[in-house]
């Protein structure tokens, strides 16, 4: 089911307005991505840069073209993981955060 547009602005305005729901987006995003959930970081990710920094900066920033930078974020992108990495590095000094990995021991087995 298609978000209304009413969402997407809501969430807009708040990550322009508020930095610690940037950040927890971005956190978000790549623990999506450390979980092998490609498609949900993927999103996050376009729609952390869509409603901040915009393709066009975030380009800039890379000296990519911001049109092959959408294509990545897209559903049908692959982009690999060099470029992803990337990607959140310029978003985290733009936003000026550092996430950290964190290891923690998973209980139970594993098949």
């Amino acid at each position: 089911m298609a978000l209304t547009r009413e969402f997407n602005v809501t969430v807009r305005e708040r990550l322009q307005r508020d930095p610690s729901f940037r950040e927890a987006l971005l956190e978000e995003a790549v623990g999506c991505l450390l979980a092998s959930d490609l498609e949900t970081g993927k999103s996050l990710l376009r729609d952390y840069v869509n409603a901040t920094i915009g393709f066009g900066e975030l380009g800039a920033m890379m000296d990519r073209s911001p049109k092959g930078l959408m294509c990545m974020l897209s559903q049908k992108g692959n982009p690999q993981a060099r470029n992803l990495f990337e990607i959140i590095g310029c978003l985290q000094r733009r936003e000026g955060v550092h996430l950290k990995v964190q290891a923690v021991k998973v209980t139970g087995s594993v098949a």
